[in-house]
């Protein structure tokens, strides 16, 4: 399993990858394989704000429909909207390509809640 070792991982399978005050989230490979075909992404409004944990997205695959969850609060300042007509990128490139949308962190603090690499990996049981 390859989990980048840059990202901050939450417990429902989302990662974080901050630059500055930004944060890009998506969800990880093990949650986009436990999800398996993804045939759409309902993306949030760009503007909203959403608290640490709280439903952002959802993806819909051929097995069921996941919430998203923030893994940090923000507000929303950018979406994938490549995902609209290409909701497979979530599956065949979660950590680039597929990414789902950027927040401004309004606390980073919360970021140390979230999990690295290896963490992450060992509660997969990896």
């Amino acid at each position: 399993m390859n989990n980048p070792s840059h990202l901050h991982y939450a417990a429902s399978h989302e990662w974080l990858a901050l630059e500055g005050e930004t944060g890009t989230v998506g969800i990880t490979d093990h949650a986009q394989h436990e999800l398996s075909d993804v045939v759409f992404v309902q993306l949030p409004k760009i503007g909203s704000r959403i608290e640490a944990g709280a439903s952002a997205a959802v993806v819909e695959s051929v097995k069921a429909a996941s919430d998203i969850y923030s893994p940090v609060g923000g507000e929303v300042v950018g979406v994938n909207t490549e995902l609209e007509t290409n909701p497979a990128l979530v599956n065949t490139d979660p950590f680039g390509a597929g990414w789902i949308f950027k927040l401004r962190v309004s606390n980073p603090a919360e970021i140390s809640a979230l999990k690295n690499a290896a963490d992450y990996e060992k509660s997969l049981g990896v």
